[in-house]
This record gives C-alpha cells, sequence and structure tokens, in this order.
C-alpha cells in the first residue's frame, strides 16, 4: 500500500504540488480538467508511470469559504481504477502580502477491493512573496488515529518571464501508518495551462528514481 501515504492535488494536485491553493473568491462556481504524463502525488506515482486525466468541481463564497470535489484516475492497489477526493476549507488574505488557507479533505477510492485505502488530513498553508508554507496532518485511515501522520512542505514560485513561472518544491513526511519517513523535492516550469516538472524521493527503489511529467490544465468560470 502507500509507501509515503499515497494519495491528491494538488490537488498539487495532479502536477505535483504537495499543497492546496485557495480557491479565487471572486468566482463563486468553476471547474478545472487536466492531463499529465504522470500521476506524482508527493513524490510517488499513483499511476504506474501512466497517464492520468482528471476534473473537478469548486464553490467558493464571498467569506472565504470554499468547498469541492475533484476526480482522478489511480491503481496503486488492487482493484482500483479511480481517485474521488472531497475538500472544504476557509482561506483569505492577512494583508497585501500574507494569505492564510485551512481545510479538511477526504480522499476516496470507491472500487480499491481492500477497503482500508481511503483516509483524510486536516491541512494548513500559509503564504506570502511567493512562498508557501504548508502541514497536513492525518485525522483518519484504517487502522491509524489521527495525527500518526504528517507532511510539511515548502513550494516556492516566482516569475521567469511575463508568462512562465518556476516552482520549487520540499516535502518531508513522517509518521505511523503504513509508511516510512521519507523526504521529496521537485522543480517545474509552467507557462499558458503547460507544467514540465521533475520529482524524486529519496526512498529505495523504484519510489526514489527521478521521475518526469508533463502536464497540461485548464479552470473554467461556471
Amino acid at each position: 500500500m502507500k509507501n509515503n501515504l499515497m494519495k491528491v492535488a494538488l490537488v498539487s494536485t495532479i502536477l505535483a504540488s504537495s499543497t492546496l491553493t485557495t480557491p479565487a473568491i471572486a468566482s463563486e462556481w468553476s471547474a478545472n480538467a487536466a492531463v499529465t504524463s504522470n500521476y506524482l502525488w508527493r513524490g510517488l506515482e499513483q499511476t504506474g508511470g501512466k497517464a492520468a486525466v482528471s476534473g473537478g468541481i469548486d464553490y467558493a463564497g464571498d467569506t472565504g469559504f470554499y468547498a469541492g470535489t475533484w476526480v482522478s484516475n489511480a491503481d496503486w492497489a488492487d482493484g482500483m481504477t479511480y481517485e474521488l477526493d472531497f475538500y472544504a476549507g476557509f482561506g483569505g488574505d492577512i494583508n497585501e502580502t500574507v494569505s492564510y488557507d485551512v481545510g479538511f479533505i477526504y480522499y476516496a477510492y470507491p472500487d480499491e477491493t481492500t477497503g482500508d485505502a481511503d483516509f483524510s488530513e486536516v491541512y494548513a498553508n500559509i503564504s506570502f512573496n511567493g512562498l508557501t508554507l504548508g502541514v497536513a496532518v492525518l485525522t483518519d485511515g484504517e487502522g491509524a488515529d489521527a495525527g500518526d501522520t504528517i507532511y510539511a512542505s515548502a513550494d516556492y514560485s516566482f516569475a521567469l518571464t511575463n508568462e512562465a513561472e518556476v516552482g520549487l518544491h520540499l516535502g518531508s513526511y513522517s509518521g505511523d501508518w503504513l509508511a516510512e519517513d521519507s523526504i521529496d523535492y521537485g522543480v517545474s516550469i509552467s507557462k499558458s495551462g503547460f507544467t514540465l516538472g521533475a520529482s524524486q524521493t529519496d526512498l529505495d527503489g523504484g519510489a526514489g528514481d527521478l521521475k518526469v511529467y508533463l502536464a497540461y490544465a485548464i479552470d473554467f468560470d461556471l
């Protein structure tokens, strides 16, 4: 099973980001769709190195509350063909340069046959000047207690040109639930919805190999 508490997002999602970002509050309903050559989550493959297609719907209120759902193909456990996530949270700006995001996410794998893949986390992120610091804590998992695992991350992005952006990622997993302590790190460059990235972990074997992916994502206002 998941050697690093395998799953989303970004929700990172599919672009190898380990944190959730606050949706744009100006739009009440939005949708997203993406395709990637390799679905990575916290540095680990979720589709065995194969391509993945994903999509989601989000609601964002003017109070800062948001909620949404996201689905992607996934096949890292027996019988599994897809992943279905549900999340809700609250985010906003503290001042002109600092913002925050706190919430809850449930990762579901409805057709997985062992019945112990689903899990949930609470998360908190704070962003300032291109840097996002985040932490996600396990709240529920088969045979696990709340707080058994923690994932901490740091992401930094900066403009390369007027249209291109570079992203740097560092994550650290520690805990007792079906996992071993690990570190993952990555770099990506994004432009016009396309992202080219590379990710690696310090785990032994194939899980620690450098992985490269190409993804395209698009958002829609509803």
